[in-house]
């Protein structure tokens, strides 16, 4: 299922949807560049998530070595970073796709600052989780996928019953169909495991945000969205 558009017209410009998806697009180019030099794995290692590194140094600057709270520094500060580092082209494609199709109409309930607030603030909600849930993780995280699910999960709550204008691909076919906007929300979770199609030649590898930072990227979403209506 390709979602295309969700038929909601308006007067607004969606700024922030506009910029997002043009800073994901240009890091994710830069990131091409990195790798034909072979200079892509540090810039993941710096840029992305890291549980077990970060824990190590919450320990060690607690415990240990007042020094380490740079390290702690520098990994909380990577939370919201990591968000606009993708290790795949498929990663990159599905996040821009549902960005662009749900993003403008969240963007345009709540407004461009509200909406950015929602995003970031989601995306690093779900890197905490993810560190919280995966403290052995070695490898970095990286991805827009909690900050897209916020989005996603603002919308199932705010529009539930609006249907999505979708291609659905068979074989060499391509069926335009209307599906409910609240299907969507199971199909993202699907779709996390095709995420690894067309991925990049990071040293040490990557993995997406996992399903406990997509989930509470979801209900951060839902409760932001819950919250506004009031």
């Amino acid at each position: 299922m390709i979602p295309i558009s969700d038929n909601f017209y308006s007067w607004k410009k969606p700024i922030i949807t506009y910029w997002l998806i043009g800073i994901n697009l240009g890091i994710f180019c830069w990131e091409l560049q990195l790798d034909v030099s072979g200079k892509l794995g540090n810039f993941v290692s710096n840029w992305g998530i890291i549980p077990e590194q970060t824990n190590t140094a919450l320990t060690n600057a607690i415990f240990y070595n007042s020094a380490a709270w740079i390290v702690v520094i520098w990994r909380l500060i990577a939370l919201p970073l990591s968000l606009f580092v993708h290790g795949s082209f498929s990663q990159i494609l599905g996040n821009i796709l549902f960005l662009w199709v749900f993003g403008k109409t969240v963007e345009r309930n709540l407004g461009h600052q509200r909406y950015l607030l929602l995003y970031l603030a989601a995306g690093v909600f779900g890197g905490m989780m993810q560190i919280f849930m995966n403290p052995k993780l070695s490898v970095p995280v990286i991805g827009a996928n909690g900050a897209i699910a916020a989005i996603l999960g603002a919308y199932i709550i705010k529009f539930p019953k609006v249907k999505i204008d979708s291609i659905l691909p068979l074989i060499i076919i391509f069926i335009p169909v209307e599906i409910p906007a609240f299907w969507y929300l199971f199909w993202w979770f699907i779709q996390q495991s095709f995420y690894g199609i067309g991925s990049l030649n990071i040293d040490g590898g990557f993995t997406n945000p996992g399903y406990w930072g997509q989930f509470a990227g979801l209900v951060t979403g839902a409760a932001f969205i819950k919250m506004i209506k009031r």
